[in-house]
């Protein structure tokens, strides 16, 4: 019997392992469930869900060139589809997101001037030299006691 990927098969499981399980397929062949195809939900144990001699339902997933066979538990029970998502509703605002006012109540920046790249870079340069003087002094204080100097 020639096993092709999707379709679904009766088989038994022959093996338990921390990574999943092994099923013996009709024509002799073996497959694996891999841990995460054995539950919609997260599974820890497997051998809270298997057990060797179970016959269990599965679907062929892969098949490599080598001979490895890729089996699903999960995907072998049909659910039902899932009901479609309710359209979004229209944007009023056409304008792109980073265009858009921001939050708060009297914000309206529409009349403001934007700001050019000089007073971008000055206010930058200023806050650096802020923040690095105040890390010299925090560094400097600290040095004081044990091994400031060495000689």
């Amino acid at each position: 019997m020639s096993i092709e990927v999707g379709s679904k098969l009766q088989g038994k499981v022959t093996g338990i392992t921390n990574f999943g399980a092994f099923v013996e397929l009709p024509g002799g062949s073996t497959g694996l469930v891999h841990i995460s195809e054995v539950a919609d939900n997260y599974v820890k144990d497997i051998n809270d869900h298997l057990k060797v001699g179970d016959q269990v339902e599965v679907k062929v997933i892969n098949v490599e060139k080598d001979g490895k066979i890729g089996l699903s538990i999960k995907k072998a029970v049909d659910r039902p589809e899932r009901p479609e998502r309710p359209a979004r509703p229209e944007r009023t605002d056409s304008r792109p997101y980073s265009q858009r006012p921001r939050g708060g109540r009297g914000n309206d920046n529409r009349n403001a001037r934007p700001e050019n790249f000089e007073s971008k870079m000055a206010k930058f340069l200023k806050d650096s030299e802020d923040r690095l003087s105040s890390l010299k002094r925090a560094t400097e204080s600290k040095r004081g006691g044990r091994g400031a100097r060495r000689g």
